[in-house]
């Protein structure tokens, strides 16, 4: 049956083992329509990775590079350009006519011609790569910056006022080494890169704040792999709120609230831990409000099955905080109801906004687990609305695959598979459908900007 779409009706019960879609099987929710598929170019043999938007063009990283697509008309999307240049992950970000990559990847220099070198030679780079992207289809590099223990991922703060010519750029990276030069421990930090936007060859690193001056969670070590809390080494992924000069950090061992009003100088306000129930704190998302923040766990590392009934619903899922007077109160968790195949790697992973007034929405990758979107305007009692997947991807080594990132765009849904390529869905319910009207020049998901009553999506981010 691969290929095939099948709908479903939704349930909250959780599926059983003779319910798993036979490999390349399409099910999904009857409210979810597969508009198209876009296989991965030819050109960029590794797996496609985050997603930025701006006008109509999306940007899907690789870890051989990143490819631009015109998404203009959704049923007729195309690839518009690829570069090879690779670097893992190539975590992505625009403005204005700027893309940066985050390569947390060691290299022998930072050239798109570069190959890997151990990061224990101190000549070793990794950091951001800065591309000037106003010819979509010929994309030009523009500059690097090499930050301590590269860029894992990166997310873009934009200055204000006087300062509105710059944006920061805060890089998060993890996992030092006492035989790494420019990694070592504690790494207890981020790195913040000024990029001037009139002259972004002047790019630097202007600060690295200590978050966790006390170390942050040690972690457990001796329990058993993937269960074990992991210690804070720095930060995995930071989502940023410019507008109420808020940031949420996913720092591996916890998630953090911060006040970024001075974006050089962030500040840690809150803590929050899960030692029961939280391996890896991966990212972080806030409602429109910014009255809440849900936390994924990505348990495994995304290259487990922990999508299936021995795991069970709150260990690699989301949690969901209220944010009042600065403090984090757990409310409660979200994972997807449907099992997943042993040769499946699931857990939560990167996702967005869908922009409903007076309801908060969520859509969301779960790697092979599809794409899901849950309504968690209750935040103690998320339900899931709508689903996407597809059965176990055969084309790809097993625990490999599925969906990177499931982003919400002017319309439609996007989504990110590693090996499939670009897929574009249509979402058509009674809950969302108000989104449609609410149009948005911009999208870096972790740069979140407030979607408005009038309609419109903020234009300044």
């Amino acid at each position: 049956m691969a290929g095939v779409a099948v709908t479903m009706a939704l349930s909250t019960v959780p599926a059983q083992a003779a319910d798993i879609p036979a490999p390349g099987e399409i099910v999904m929710s009857p409210n979810i329509k597969h508009v198209l598929n876009i296989p991965k170019p030819a050109a960029l043999a590794d797996i496609h990775t985050d997603m930025a938007f701006q006008g109509d063009y999306a940007y899907v990283g690789n870890y051989s590079g990143f490819s631009v697509y015109d998404i203009r008309k959704p049923k007729s999307a195309a690839l518009v350009s690829s570069v090879v240049c690779p670097g893992g992950q190539m975590d992505m970000a625009v403005y204005g006519n700027l893309l940066f990559g985050a390569v947390d990847s060691s290299r022998n220099n930072d050239s798109c011609s570069s190959t890997s070198q151990s990061a224990s030679i101190k000549e070793s780079w990794e950091g951001i790569r800065i591309f000037d992207v106003s010819d979509k289809k010929n994309p030009k590099y523009v500059k690097a910056v090499e930050t301590n223990c590269g860029s894992h991922t990166l997310t873009l703060v934009p200055g204000k006022g006087q300062d509105q010519q710059n944006v920061y750029v805060y890089v998060s990276s993890y996992s030092p080494s006492a035989s790494f030069p420019d990694c070592q421990p504690p790494h207890d930090k981020i790195s913040i890169i000024k990029v001037p936007l009139g002259d972004p060859a002047a790019a630097a690193v202007v600060n690295t704040p200590v978050l966790f001056p006390d170390g942050g969670n040690p972690g457990e070590p001796n329990q058993d792999y993937p269960y074990r809390t992991s210690a804070t080494t720095g930060c995995h992924d930071i989502t940023a709120y410019p507008e109420k000069d808020i940031a949420a950090g996913a720092c591996m061992g916890e998630g953090v609230l911060m006040d970024i009003s001075d974006p050089v100088n962030p500040k840690v306000t809150a803590t929050a831990r899960d030692d029961e129930n939280f391996a890896f704190w991966h990212s972080a998302t806030f409602n429109n409000d910014g009255t809440k923040v849900i936390f994924t766990d990505e348990l495994g590392g995304g290259g487990r099955a922990t999508c299936n009934e021995a795991i069970g619903p709150n260990r690699g899922a989301d949690a969901y905080y209220d944010i009042a007077g600065s403090q984090l109160t757990f409310k409660g968790y979200f994972k997807i109801p449907r099992h997943q195949a042993d040769t499946e790697n699931c857990v939560a992973h990167n996702g967005s906004l869908i922009p409903v007034k007076g309801r908060d929405i969520m859509v969301q990758a779960w790697y092979q687990g599809g794409i899901s979107v849950v309504d968690f305007t209750d935040s103690a009692h998320p339900q899931e609305i709508a689903f996407f997947e597809r059965g176990p991807d055969n084309t790809a080594p097993p625990l490999d695959g599925g969906f990177w990132s499931a982003y919400y765009y002017n319309g439609h849904i996007y989504g990110s598979d590693f090996n499939l390529g670009l897929d574009i869905l249509e979402i058509n319910d009674p809950r969302t459908n108000q989104a449609k009207s609410v149009k948005f020049d911009i999208l870096n998901a972790q740069t979140q900007a407030s979607y408005r009553d009038n309609g419109h999506g903020d234009h300044d981010d």
